[in-house]
C-alpha cells in the first residue's frame, strides 16, 4: 500500500482566539497519519499570542508563525499566507480560515486525496452556518450560487476560482508561480486570483464529499458583508478575459430573461408563449438546483433560489458598481 503524503494545514489568524480554541482541537483530531497545522499569528493581541505559544509547546504537530509587522506595499493577508506556506514542511497544502470548522475527521484525507495523478489543485466547498434572517439568507444563497458556478466550470474544464476557506494545492506549484507576486498589492485574490493563474483542465480536481466541507461563520451586519463582497467583486476585474466573458454572459442572460419576460407579458398576445417559456425554465432550473442543494447545502431550496436570483441581479448591480468605483481595503 502506497504511503500517504504529509499534509500541511495552513491557517491565518488575526485576533481569532475564540475561533482558534474551537478549530485547533478539530484539526488535531483528524484521521490522517502525517500532518501538521501551521497557524500564522498576524499581529494578534497578547492573549491570542500566549494561547498559541502554549498550545505549540504541548503539541508537536502545531507550528506557530508570528508576524509583528507587514510591509506597506504588500496585502497583509497574502503576506501572512506566504509566510505560512514557506514555513510548511510538506508539499501538500490545505488552507482554511480560523472561523471555519471541518465537518468530519476525514477532512484532510478527503480534500488532499485529489492531489494524485498529476492533480495539483483541489477545490472544496465551504457553506455558511444557518442562523435565520435576511442577511443570513443572502449570504447562504450567494455562497451556494457562487459554488455552483465555479465548481461547474471546473468540472467542465474551465477552473477559474476557489475559496480560501477550503482549498488545497501543492507548495511546489505555489513556489513555481512565485506565489502571489502578480497581484501582491491587491487586497483580495489569495484564493481566486491564484487559482485563476495556476488551475487548468488537467491539473484541477473538485471535492464534493459533504464530509470534506468546512462550515464558516457568516457576517453579522450588512455593512461587514457588503465590504467583504466589494473586495471579492473588485478582484473579479483581474480574472482572465475569457472567464469574465463567460461570467458576464451568464449574468446578462439572467437579466435578459426576466426583463424580456416581463416586457412580453405586457403584450397580452404573447402571454401563453411567455408563460410556457417561464414555466419550462423554472421547472428545469428548480430540478437542477434542488438536486445540487441536496449535495452541497440543504439549507437552500429551489423556491428560495428563485427569489434569490431576482435579488442577485440587483445585488450585483449595486455592489459591482461600488467595487468598480472604490479602491483599496483591508482584510482585517
Amino acid at each position: 500500500m502506497q504511503e500517504l503524503p504529509g499534509v500541511s494545514v495552513v491557517v491565518c489568524a488575526w485576533n481569532e482566539l475564540e475561533n482558534l480554541k474551537k478549530l485547533l482541537p478539530v484539526l488535531l483530531e483528524q484521521n490522517y497519519p502525517k500532518f501538521e497545522v501551521v497557524v500564522v499569528d498576524d499581529r494578534s493581541d497578547e492573549e491570542c499570542y500566549e494561547y498559541l505559544l502554549f498550545e505549540s509547546l504541548k503539541e508537536p504537530r502545531l507550528q506557530r508563525v508570528r508576524i509583528d509587522d507587514t510591509p506597506d506595499h504588500v496585502s497583509s493577508k497574502k503576506y501572512a499566507l506566504t509566510l505560512g506556506i514557506k514555513a510548511a514542511q510538506y508539499d501538500c497544502l490545505l488552507l482554511t480560515d480560523a472561523d471555519c470548522l471541518p465537518q468530519s475527521k476525514d477532512w484532510i484525507a478527503l480534500m488532499t486525496s485529489g492531489l494524485r495523478n498529476d492533480k495539483q489543485v483541489v477545490l472544496g466547498f465551504s457553506p455558511y452556518r444557518y442562523s435565520g434572517g435576511w442577511l443570513n439568507f443572502l449570504i447562504r444563497h450567494e455562497t451556494f450560487y457562487t459554488a455552483v458556478q465555479y465548481m461547474s466550470f471546473a468540472v467542465a474544464g474551465i477552473p477559474y476560482m476557489g475559496v480560501g476557506r477550503n482549498l488545497s494545492y501543492r507548495k511546489s506549484l505555489f513556489l513555481q508561480n512565485k506565489g502571489f507576486r502578480s497581484h501582491l498589492r491587491v487586497v483580495g485574490g489569495d484564493d481566486d486570483l491564484f487559482v485563476s493563474e495556476v488551475a487548468r483542465r488537467n491539473n484541477t480536481a473538485v471535492c464534493l464529499d459533504p464530509d470534506a466541507f468546512t462550515i464558516s461563520e457568516p457576517k453579522r451586519t450588512f455593512g461587514a458583508w457588503l465590504r467583504q463582497k466589494r473586495r471579492h467583486l473588485a478582484v473579479g476585474k483581474k480574472y482572465r478575459f475569457g472567464t469574465k466573458v463567460l461570467l458576464g454572459g451568464l449574468l446578462l442572460s439572467q437579466g435578459l430573461f426576466w426583463a424580456c419576460g416581463i416586457l412580453l407579458l405586457a403584450l397580452w398576445a404573447f402571454v401563453p408563449f411567455v408563460a410556457a417559456g417561464f414555466l419550462l425554465r423554472i421547472v428545469l432550473q428548480a430540478w437542477f438546483m434542488q438536486r445540487t442543494a441536496r449535495r452541497l447545502d440543504a439549507s437552500v431550496s429551489w423556491y428560495t433560489l428563485l427569489v434569490f436570483e431576482v435579488l442577485y441581479l440587483f445585488y450585483y448591480l449595486f455592489v459591482g458598481t461600488w467595487a468598480l468605483l472604490t479602491k483599496r481595503a483591508s482584510w482585517i
